[in-house]
């Protein structure tokens, strides 16, 4: 921590979790000590690389501002993992009442008379987390992914969840099964039952050729008509 007579800063380094391709964020926090409105800026040594917000603003009488310093990604990685990239925090005292609009760059210019404080930042890059790295590969890979706990390496799944959707799919398919089992069956028994009917039929038909000349018509049209109606009860039925 930086203490100075209008602003204490906390950190006095900005640290970074540096990883390649990816943009990290750290954090300063910002104490007015007076009871003075404080104007601030911040400057820094490599500007395309870095974006902090705000960049300038008002921190209020005895109250505390926070501010965000972005690292934008980072295609390489600097050799030793040493940044010589380095923040200036300018302070000045503002008028009552002032807001971020009212901050001009003008305030910021050594003048006799004007009290301005400044506080140097370096920048410090950290391995990365590996806690957080664990954490980001685990939402980017695929739910069942070779190398997920949820599959075995016999295609048995673990997990209350996963166990359950493969039980339940299991009953389904033979329910399926049972169903299309028994329509086979009824089908194949229809099939007989026309094959019989059919054969009855004929034999009729030939019977009654036959009886044609000795008057056994009636009793033929009988028995083709009570046919007829067991067949239309058996469709009707099923």
């Amino acid at each position: 921590m930086s203490t100075g007579e209008l602003l204490s800063v906390d950190p006095v380094e900005l640290k970074f979790s540096f990883e390649l391709n990816k943009q990290i964020s750290s954090s300063l926090q910002l104490t007015n000590k007076t009871d003075n409105h404080v104007g601030f800026k911040v400057k820094t040594t490599n500007p395309k690389k870095y974006c902090v917000r705000p960049n300038t603003g008002v921190v209020l009488p005895r109250s505390t501002c926070e501010v965000i310093v972005t690292m934008q990604a980072q295609k390489d990685a600097p050799p030793d993992m040493q940044c010589k990239d380095k923040f200036l925090l300018q302070s000045v005292i503002a008028s009552p009442g002032a807001t971020p609009k009212d901050i001009t760059p003008e305030m910021f210019t050594k003048e006799p008379g004007r009290k301005l404080e400044e506080c140097k930042l370096k920048v410090v890059y950290l391995p990365p987390n590996p806690s957080t790295s664990a954490i980001a590969q685990a939402k980017e890979e695929p739910l069942f992914s070779p190398k997920s706990p949820a599959i075995l390496d016999k295609g048995n799944f673990s997990g209350p969840e996963v166990s359950r959707s493969y039980v339940e799919s299991q009953d389904k398919s033979s329910e399926v099964r049972s169903l299309l089992s028994k329509l086979t069956e009824e089908k194949n028994a229809a099939i007989e039952q026309s094959k019989r009917i059919r054969q009855e039929m004929e034999l009729l038909r030939r019977g009654s050729n036959k009886s044609q000349g000795s008057g056994g018509i009636p009793l033929i049209l009988v028995i083709i008509v009570a046919l007829i109606g067991l067949i239309l009860g058996y469709v009707m039925k099923k």
